[in-house]
């Protein structure tokens, strides 16, 4: 009788969106922030860093710095795809610059 090996699951690695831009036109982008927070808590985004007077030490990074935190890739896509957030994203879109990225949670090689 073979004996069983016992189940070994991986833990869910978390993901990140790192969003870095300026905002150039005040005015307009003034509805995203009330339109995005209800997305996000529907989402179950943890905000990590929310800092609109960042501070560049290496290259060129926008004034305003934002990481949040999903439980994955798959669920930091879900939200951004989501009709909620497609609604308020122009508001960003088109009245700022920079960039966002969709990172993995650091893990230590072993």
């Amino acid at each position: 009788m073979e004996r069983s090996r016992p189940l070994i699951i991986l833990p869910t690695m978390s993901a990140f969106i790192v969003a870095t831009y300026d905002v150039t036109d005040p005015e307009g982008y003034k509805p995203y922030l009330p339109g995005v927070r209800p997305t996000l808590k529907a989402h179950n985004v943890e905000i990590v860093v929310a800092d609109h007077a960042s501070k560049s030490v290496e290259g060129h990074a926008g004034a305003s710095t934002i990481v949040l935190k999903f439980e994955s890739k798959e669920a930091a896509m879900a939200w951004y795809n989501s009709d909620e957030y497609q609604a308020v994203i122009h508001y960003r879109l088109d009245n700022t610059e920079g960039s966002m990225a969709l990172v993995d949670e650091f893990s230590m090689p072993g």
